[in-house]
């Protein structure tokens, strides 16, 4: 099977014949557009299920996204916490409602299949906007944690997912102005205003890392991260037909795609867990044993007790100390 790979400015027809995406059954022509090929289906207790490896992938995605948020809210004095697992919540979501959608689960001739759908373009375009604005919280343009931070992401990602969304249903249902037969501003979205917002963040982190931390360690999880999300465009949107038809419809693109994604994501834990520090002083599980050792003992002899206690030597706790003081002033 020789078939080209066709883009379409401001258009879905080309994407969608190369890649099942959620929106394709709802845009383009009254049924929607159907992908030259796809992943074979299976036949799960009577119910067809589309993607199934797709599927797994999913699963795994979820289990992921729970296990990073756990760390990330275990870090309890880590800077921009609160901040970030915003991020892997909507991301966690985005790809819940994604599984249900893309297998089938959700028939695409059920009346609600637009409203999920709009739904999940929504969460996937906060979904950027969430990583976009974490991406200024190293610069404390707003102290990490404080109300001011905390709710303006809140709330500018609540109105990006709803303006999304209401741009989705409006042109699934030819509402107004906007048409599924051309679905430029929706297009815009998905395409051209959540790659703006990647890229942004990208830059920024690099700005960061350059200009406030000695160790350059950290560009080499931004630069696997933004190698695995191109990676998975790629091979999504534009190999995803050769990779159906060599392997015999047993995986697409999207599969490719969604296991580039969840690494990409996991780039981001594993950035933003390199470049924040946790003090073990403030931390809850270590609280009380600070106090019993403070009334025992003279300020002088706590940093070897201490240090000792966690299989340090004394210098070693001292500079870790310091090292901390210095990144609490320059958070990132």
């Amino acid at each position: 099977m020789d078939i080209a790979f066709k883009f379409e400015a401001f258009s879905f027809n080309g994407i969608c014949h190369t890649v099942a995406l959620s929106l394709c059954p709802l845009i383009g022509q009254f049924d929607g557009i159907e992908p030259v090929c796809y992943s074979r289906n299976v036949d799960l207790a009577g119910n067809l299920i589309f993607q199934p490896a797709t599927l797994i992938i999913d699963v795994v995605a979820i289990i992921m996204a729970a296990i990073m948020i756990y760390h990330i809210r275990s870090k309890y004095t880590a800077v921009g916490r609160k901040e970030i697992v915003m991020f892997f919540y909507l991301y966690m979501l985005t790809v819940f409602l994604e599984m249900f959608l893309i297998t089938g689960i959700i028939p695409t001739s059920s009346p609600v299949y637009p409203w999920f759908t709009a739904v999940h373009i929504g969460l996937i375009s906060a979904t950027f906007w969430c990583l976009l604005l974490n991406g200024f919280v190293g610069f404390q343009f707003a102290e990490d944690g404080t109300p001011l931070s905390l709710w303006s992401i809140r709330i500018s990602s609540l109105l990006i997912f709803l303006a999304v969304g209401a741009i989705s249903i409006c042109t699934f249902k030819n509402i107004g102005p906007f048409s599924y037969s051309k679905p430029a501003v929706l297009w815009a979205f998905y395409f051209i205003i959540n790659g703006a917002a990647f890229l942004i963040y990208v830059v920024s982190q690099v700005v960061l890392v350059v200009n406030t931390l000695d160790d350059r360690w950290p560009l080499g999880d931004i630069l696997f991260g933004t190698f695995f999300f191109v990676i998975g465009q790629v091979l999504m949107y534009i190999f995803s037909v050769f990779i159906c038809d060599q392997v015999k419809h047993y995986v697409d693109g999207l599969f490719f795609g969604t296991i580039c994604t969840l690494l990409a994501v996991m780039m981001v834990y594993k950035y933003w867990d390199s470049i924040t520090k946790e003090d073990l002083e403030f931390s809850v599980g270590s609280k009380q044993n600070v106090w019993e050792v403070k009334e025992l003992l003279g300020e002088d002899d706590l940093p070897n007790t201490y240090a000792t206690q966690y299989g340090q030597s004394p210098h070693t706790l001292q500079s870790y100390g310091q090292q901390y003081h210095h990144h609490y002033e320059h958070p990132y």
